[in-house]
């Protein structure tokens, strides 16, 4: 998508970012990749034999040159957490890939980066327990069922009650939210939930899935949030993570408005909070 080349034009031409703050991932590892994928889907993935039922499910025709993409974006979240873990904070330019579940690609995923990453953090003993904040409108499926029996891993999935998917796994705590919600009601929920989520699991690292196609102005979404309203959801999760001092990596996630100006303008609001609360 044009969005992740022109996101960090913007944010280097505005001045909020430099050339110097961005980071090239490397490879994503087999290795790595099998901690959180079957070693079956991974093997059709690498040798481009996915069947046609599978390759539509995911939303993308296969192709080798894809699958190099998704291992680089999923690597990105390894070195965003490690970065976050320095620093207070990182963020994907990609990523957020939560419809990818351990056996099959959906949605527009293939692999999963933020259990990828997850599993990463505590295998490397970097983090014990970690809370995922899914705030893209789309309910964190695939995140779900790859975390469903690991009890160090609490996901927190915020989305629209009637959207994709159709059949909704089951997180650790899912809210649902009507068609047409507006700011109001939506941080309303959020001040309802998270905070209390994070006061009882107690974590020590946050992935935060920040999709934007909770605009009101997004084709897919369905909801109804402004653009100051977008803004506040990430000043409010940034706000918490500061609190409780608990470092946190962010995934941009999903973003369909008609006006490709406004996708990046919301993108790039995150960022800009990134700067102001820890640079």
């Amino acid at each position: 998508m044009a969005k992740y080349s022109l996101l960090p034009e913007q944010l280097m031409y505005e001045g909020t970012c430099t050339e110097d703050n961005f980071f090239s991932p490397g490879l994503l590892t087999e290795a790595q990749i099998l901690r959180s994928h079957s070693a079956d889907y991974w093997q059709k993935l690498k040798s481009l034999s996915l069947s046609r039922a599978e390759e539509r499910k995911t939303g993308f025709p296969l192709s080798a040159k894809l699958v190099e993409r998704e291992r680089r974006i999923n690597q990105g979240s390894i070195e965003c957490a490690l970065h976050a873990l320095n620093d207070g904070v990182a963020l994907n330019i990609a990523g957020g890939t939560h419809h990818a579940y351990s056996n099959r690609g959906e949605g527009f995923c293939l692999l999963n980066d933020i259990a990828i990453a997850a599993h990463y953090l505590l295998d490397e003993g970097l983090a014990k327990r970690i809370l995922v904040i899914d705030l893209d409108v789309h309910q964190g499926n695939g995140t779900a069922e790859i975390m469903a029996e690991e009890e160090r891993v609490f996901t927190l999935s915020m989305h629209g009650a009637k959207n994709y998917p159709l059949k909704k796994e089951q997180s650790d705590l899912d809210i649902e939210l009507p068609d047409g919600c507006d700011d109001h009601y939506y941080h309303q929920q959020m001040e309802r939930f998270i905070p209390a989520t994070i006061d009882s699991f107690e974590p020590d690292f946050l992935f935060f899935q920040s999709g934007v196609d909770v605009l009101k102005t997004d084709k897919l979404g369905r909801l109804g949030l402004s653009m100051q309203g977008c803004k506040e959801r990430d000043r409010k999760v940034f706000q918490w993570a500061k609190d409780y001092q608990i470092p946190i990596a962010v995934s941009m996630g999903g973003g369909y408005s008609e006006r490709l100006a406004d996708i990046v303008e919301a993108h790039a609001q995150t960022f800009r909070l990134a700067q102001e609360f820890w640079f």
